[in-house]
């Protein structure tokens, strides 16, 4: 299977922009049991599909359509970085994340947020009850999933010099503003910037309980 240039180039950029993102998944893996992964906001982040099945993804970015639209050459990426690049099964949907998605309600195990805004309040329809929530500071869509009844904190992820860690005990003495502020709707959105926390984490994991 050949990679089109641009196909690679697209990749190798965004992989030296944001670092190799495998190890964070892995760990997240290794801790909890994942087999379907909606992504939104995800432009070439290939990432997850080296560690999971199938994955769906989500951007408006016309460059992510183009990166999936080339499919031998995302299979032969999967391939290079130890994933199954003949089985895996990955998606990609043009679409804004804020707007009705055609997907399934409950039908993903892991929603993906990093970066790409308050996708919590968008797409958590998406997740089964009991899936899973991954999502960093960014943004506030942490602190928009700590306030939300439909979700409880089960992970913690430590990220030190490109290694991961999900700590699931003493989870306490996460998410505990270092401020005295009222986290609320209002308050994230009005700033359109996460918390800060007196224990910082990378991420974390919120299970969907409702």
């Amino acid at each position: 299977m050949a990679v089109l240039d641009r196909t690679r180039e697209l990749w190798e950029r965004q992989d030296r922009a944001v670092g190799d993102r495998r190890p964070l998944y892995a760990a997240v893996a290794h801790a909890f049991e994942v087999r379907t992964v909606l992504y939104p906001g995800s432009y070439v982040d290939l990432a997850p599909s080296f560690v999971w099945p199938d994955v769906t993804y989500v951007d408006v970015d016309r460059r992510a359509a183009r990166f999936f639209g080339d499919e031998a050459g995302v299979r032969a990426l999967i391939a290079e970085r130890g994933g199954d690049g003949d089985a895996a099964r990955f998606r990609f949907l043009p679409a804004d994340y804020r707007e009705p998605l055609e997907l399934d309600e409950g039908a993903f195990d892991l929603l993906i947020s990093l970066y790409a805004g308050p996708i919590s309040e968008h797409a958590t329809h998406h997740l089964r009850l009991g899936g899973l929530l991954l999502v960093n500071p960014s943004h506030g869509d942490a602190a928009l999933a700590s306030i939300d009844d439909r979700y409880r904190v089960v992970g913690a992820v430590i990220g030190r010099s490109g290694r991961y860690r999900v700590d699931t005990e003493h989870l306490e003495d996460h998410l505990v503003p270092k401020r005295d502020v009222e986290v609320t709707r209002e308050l994230v959105h009005r700033t359109g910037r996460g918390i800060a926390y007196t224990k910082a984490a990378f991420a974390y994991l919120f299970e969907r309980v409702a």
